[in-house]
């Protein structure tokens, strides 16, 4: 199985196009000051996706997925920062905040699965 084949990290790719595409359109200080945070939240989901499938321990690939799981959480949180700033509108907020939703639910059973493995 190759890392692509993965949907969780296939979303989590788009989650974070998408985020990019939303935050090069705000003035500059806004992109320089949650832009940045946002981008990079939402970038490290998928990183941390792929370091952990590089590891060659369950246990590592694991912990991995658990600090995407943690930047996922802190996307939502910038997220509903620059929705608050009137930086994203409604439409587009609730479209991330689903995807956002959607893309923890298939993390969590990436990490079942991982934890019920005896190895890879």
């Amino acid at each position: 199985m190759k890392l692509e084949d993965l949907e969780v990290y296939t979303r989590s790719m788009e989650l974070g196009e998408a985020v990019w595409t939303l935050v090069h359109r705000w003035s500059p200080f806004a992109r320089s000051t949650i832009g940045r945070q946002l981008v990079r939240a939402s970038d490290s989901v998928a990183a941390n996706l792929s370091e952990g499938f590089g590891r060659y321990h369950f246990r590592e690939n694991r912990q991995f997925c658990y600090y995407a799981r943690g930047s996922l959480y802190e996307t939502k949180t910038w997220l509903t920062k620059a929705h608050q700033r009137q930086l994203i509108n409604d439409e587009d907020f609730r479209r991330l905040r689903d995807d956002l939703s959607t893309l923890s639910v298939k993390l969590n059973n990436y990490i079942k699965s991982i934890g019920n493995r005896s190895g890879s």
